[in-house]
């Protein structure tokens, strides 16, 4: 790529290299990709600048939303644990002529001496 095009690029945002301390730009092997991604959509696809730098953001704000997704089953997984746990430490704790009721199942009063 040509220098112009590689500073046109970092003005516009769409690639954003480390800097030396002398002001040199120093790309990344992602920031490597990230251009030939930019000149692909430019080049094969036609897509212009900010249309890439959309395409660049939408699929960046895809990859954040994905981790969040990825941390939150986690947390989900952490807190069933906890409730099963909780769950059997109070089960633990009943007396004998207590029997929890499950879910689904029918519940029936008996009372001594006929009608209720």
């Amino acid at each position: 790529m040509h220098a112009q095009t590689l500073r046109q690029y970092d003005r516009l945002g769409l690639v954003s290299p480390g800097r030396t301390a002398g002001g040199g730009r120093r790309y990344s092997p992602r920031d490597v990709a990230l251009l030939r991604e930019v000149q692909r959509l430019s080049q094969e696809d036609g897509v212009n600048l900010a249309g890439i730098k959309r395409i660049i953001e939408l699929e960046s704000q895809v990859e954040a939303l994905q981790n969040r997704v990825g941390e939150l089953l986690e947390e989900l997984q952490v807190a069933e644990s906890r409730r099963i746990a909780a769950e059997s430490a109070v089960a633990a704790t009943y007396r004998r002529d207590l029997v929890p009721r499950t879910a689904g199942s029918a519940l029936v009063i008996w009372r001594p001496g006929g009608q209720g």
